[in-house]
């Protein structure tokens, strides 16, 4: 659909899982709160559940276009899941190397059902990263990293969708921001389409990264990133460079939020019926923030975009949940005096 965008050939390879084409939701709770209108952008409805999927099929077609047998990637776990599932669709091997005791299983899961050579690294996903820069060129793999300029090629599609839905861009764009590429793809997206005349303005991009990984918002990288948003865990984002440029050129921002306005807006987007990750509800929890401080317009229409889909971290959706199921006996009067107990 956007090929006239997109660095593809009558020799690229088709791997299509059908990708793409992702729900934009109405938020009536958001929308209310800010007098606005609010959208969910729900990138968890991609094949491997992430947004990752966009760029992915890309990097992993040219990767297969130019003769690599083999793609290696650094993750935090979506990407790990995405590079799986089109490396298998390719008839390719994919190597991954994860930080040993941070990636969710869901997406773990994932990587290895797809058939992946996983490696769990004792050390973060910014020393992963090093090691794949470090060996990709000698053993002849192809890294589709977003360090890959394939991947931002791919990802911006998203952005094309939401204007394509609007008939317009948004006056607003908020995004988590992890290794930092997908912001930087947005933009990328935005500014090609007002270039080819399909819009005539571009959205402010707000970015937010967890207060514990806040590399971009302290100007210099985290040693140790800590946050429970496993997706967005990290200390020194690859396309950090090109994140910030986003931000000015669009006179927005990057802007920290803690673990608990993460675990806020993860719950009030589960009241609506929207299950994210965790990472993706930075998004959320920025838009709360720049809500409370008067930044976003009566009026305007605003997108904030959900990264991944909620199934990808099980663990945290049971672990923050303040009522658990509760057993009873098997009859009728002990499920009715369990349910009366909880009007």
């Amino acid at each position: 659909m956007y090929k006239e965008f997109l660095p593809v050939t009558e020799n690229t390879p088709s791997l299509t899982l059908a990708e793409g084409n992702t729900p934009l939701i109405l938020s009536e709770y958001l929308s209310h709160l800010a007098n606005a209108t609010v959208y969910l952008k729900y990138e968890g409805a991609n094949p491997t559940g992430s947004f990752k999927d966009r760029g992915m099929v890309l990097a992993v077609a040219k990767a297969k276009e130019l003769g690599a047998r083999v793609v290696v990637c650094a993750s935090t776990g979506n990407t790990s899941a995405s590079a799986a599932a089109y490396a298998a669709r390719a008839g390719m091997r994919a190597v991954v190397l994860i930080p040993d005791g941070y990636v969710a299983l869901g997406k773990l899961a994932q990587a290895m059902v797809y058939g992946a050579d996983i490696i769990a690294i004792r050390g973060n996903f910014d020393d992963a990263l090093q090691r794949v820069r470090d060996i990709a060129e000698p053993a002849g793999m192809t890294i589709v990293n977003s360090i890959n300029p394939y991947r931002l090629d791919g990802q911006q599609s998203a952005a094309f969708e939401i204007c394509d839905a609007l008939g317009s861009a948004p006056d607003q764009l908020y995004i988590p921001v992890g290794n930092a590429g997908n912001i930087s793809a947005y933009w990328k997206g935005f500014r090609a389409y007002l270039k080819a005349g399909r819009i005539s303005s571009v959205p402010q991009m707000c970015g937010f990264q967890a207060a514990g990984a806040a590399a971009l918002v302290h100007g210099q990288p985290v040693s140790h990133p800590e946050t429970f948003a496993t997706a967005i865990r990290i200390g020194k984002p690859a396309s950090g460079t090109l994140a910030l440029e986003a931000a000015r050129e669009s006179h927005g921002g990057i802007w920290a939020v803690t673990d608990d306005d993460i675990r806020e807006a993860y719950r009030t987007i589960a009241r609506e019926g929207i299950f994210a990750e965790p990472g993706s509800a930075a998004s959320v929890a920025g838009f709360l923030q720049r809500v409370r401080s008067g930044a976003v317009d009566k009026g305007s229409t605003v997108v904030c975009v959900l990264t991944g889909n909620g199934l990808k971290d099980p663990d945290t959706a049971m672990s923050i949940q303040p009522s658990p199921a509760r057993v009873v006996d098997n009859s009728q009067q002990a499920v009715l005096d369990a349910i009366g107990g909880s009007l």
